[in-house]
């Protein structure tokens, strides 16, 4: 079971969700300003928001969640401060309810 940190950073820009583990970890370092191996889960999505990865590490190595809706589209947080790379949101939110 994988247990949901208590920090979820949600990116604000859609990335090629072809990338995996270290790519999206680097991301989270030099797009985001953050350390990936935190007790953090970072979430990413394409541009049409229909799929989503999130990654995390849980102190053993990365965790790479995918998923993909059959129809809809994932809801982005709307408050999202101008220049933002990332956006907090909390677990609760983190149940990326489909429009």
């Amino acid at each position: 079971m994988i247990k949901v940190p208590d920090a979820v950073f949600v990116a604000t820009q859609p990335v090629d969700l072809r990338l995996s583990f270290d790519r999206l970890a680097g991301i989270v370092r030099e797009r985001l300003g953050r350390e990936p191996k935190s007790a953090a889960a970072f979430v990413f999505h394409n541009r049409a928001r229909t799929h989503v990865k999130v990654l995390l590490h849980d102190g053993r190595g990365y965790c790479l969640v995918y998923k993909r809706l059959d129809r809809g589209t994932y809801r982005i947080p709307l408050a999202i401060p101008p220049g933002a790379a990332e956006v907090l949101v909390s677990r609760r939110e983190l149940s990326l309810k489909a429009e």
